[in-house]
């Protein structure tokens, strides 16, 4: 199957260039629009912030990885890329390339659960902008039985390996419900932000921000529809919160353990977790000794972290077999899409209708006849069969390029339902 991919990624450039060659949705369909009138008329294009990668089977043979890399470099302006920077494949490494993707194998974080949805939404895109021909259907369907699979049949997703999410899920086991519970997060960075959407997608009864820049709090504010506090005030209301989420720049102690004291007698001592994923620490580790206080900063976290990217590596094997499973029974598939075994498969699926048929019927006949009616039944079907057999030979003698000729002969066993002939006879 002549299936060329060509992917730059985490492990073949620095973040610099990936950011600089990500597309948006707009920028992939435009993509997508000149790749159809250029190099092939069904394919799959995904640009993430880790990568971005073409899939596709090409008009003609004089194209090559190098269309496929010009491409990628050409969609941004001002890019210079090295052959280095790009990881090239064909024929079923394209598709165990692409599997490895979905499943998260491939991923900077190993089992990143995002994935699986950006290569469907990338499937999604593809299918919209009509981008999906008869073979590359069946690669999709592949790639996201493989995905569906991996999740179920693995714990490649299981566990948090980011140190926010870590955090939310400590949380998460200190209180059992955090639909009754309150969280202020301080410092609305990268980090702070993602621990607050982590918040907020588990169901947290209240939410507040702050940060020292106004601006960027309201901005988080109004993405997590949550609450504002200012900066300059936060200490003073402390109390009211079950959990303090730290992740600022400072370069001081911001929460001294006088002040998380003070908070605690006017909360009656109600438990309170303190999370501090901030470098240099934003709270006084001391407040580690104050009564039903639950302190954890970053090394703490980073071991449960190291944990779960050790638990989800001993998944990966468990995850390649699912892949190869899956590889085999497409090529499978895909080898049956061939002129000789389309036609012994489409011969036995009629000579099994004609069988039952006659095996239905065979005592409306007399001893003698039974004899005549299999002779005749099976001239009538050799003789139905004549026209197409002809046909079939005909198409991979005829030069049609092989990817051509597999959707044709796809068609004909999508036709004659031949692919789920022997249940459907069951039946």
């Amino acid at each position: 199957m002549n299936l060329l991919a060509v992917s730059i990624n985490h492990k073949t450039a620095p973040v610099k260039l990936r950011e600089t060659l990500y597309l948006s949705e707009n920028e992939v369909r435009e993509l997508i629009e000149k790749v159809k009138r250029e190099y092939f008329t069904q394919g799959l294009l995904i640009s993430t912030c880790n990568r971005t990668e073409i899939y596709g089977i090409p008009d003609s043979k004089a194209i090559t990885h190098l269309h496929l890399q010009r491409l990628i470099t050409e969609s941004k302006n001002s890019v210079n890329t090295t052959a280095e920077n790009f990881q090239t494949f064909i024929s079923r490494d394209s598709l165990n390339h692409l599997f490895s993707v979905i499943t998260g194998i491939d991923s900077m974080l190993i089992g990143d659960n995002q994935i699986f949805k950006q290569v469907k939404d990338s499937i999604h895109i593809a299918d919209e902008m009509h981008f999906t021909g008869f073979l590359m259907r069946h690669v999709f369907d592949s790639a996201i039985r493989v995905g569906k699979r991996a999740i179920s049949e693995t714990k490649i997703s299981e566990g948090a390996v980011t140190v926010s999410y870590a955090a939310v899920q400590l949380i998460e086991k200190i209180f059992s419900n955090l639909g009754k519970k309150s969280a202020l997060v301080i410092g609305t960075g990268e980090t702070g932000e993602i621990a607050a959407k982590h918040l907020a997608d588990k169901g947290i009864a209240k939410l507040t921000v702050t940060n020292r820049t106004t601006k960027k709090a309201k901005l988080l504010a109004n993405k997590l529809n949550c609450s504002l506090l200012l900066f300059e005030e936060f200490k003073d209301h402390l109390h009211k919160y079950d959990i303090i989420f730290c992740a600022t720049s400072s370069e001081d102690i911001l929460i001294r353990k006088q002040d998380i004291e003070t908070a605690m007698k006017k909360r009656g001592y109600a438990p309170m977790v303190l999370m501090d994923i901030a470098v240099p620490r934003d709270i006084d580790p001391e407040s580690k000794e104050i009564d039903y206080v639950f302190y954890h900063d970053i090394d703490s976290l980073n071991i449960i972290v190291e944990q779960n990217v050790a638990k989800r590596r001993d998944e990966i094997p468990k995850v390649k077999k699912i892949i190869e499973e899956e590889l085999d029974s497409f090529f499978e598939w895909y080898n049956s899409l061939q002129s000789a075994p389309t036609i012994k498969n489409l011969r036995d699926h009629f000579d099994a209708i004609r069988a039952e048929e006659v095996e239905k019927n065979i005592n409306k006949f007399s001893a003698d006849d039974r004899e005549k009616l299999e002779i005749v039944t099976k001239r009538i079907i050799n003789k139905i069969l004549h026209a197409p057999t002809v046909e079939l030979k005909k198409v991979n003698d005829s030069g049609t390029g092989a990817e051509d000729a597999a959707t044709k002969i796809g068609i004909i066993r999508s036709l004659f339902g031949i692919d789920k002939a022997k249940s459907d006879i069951k039946e």
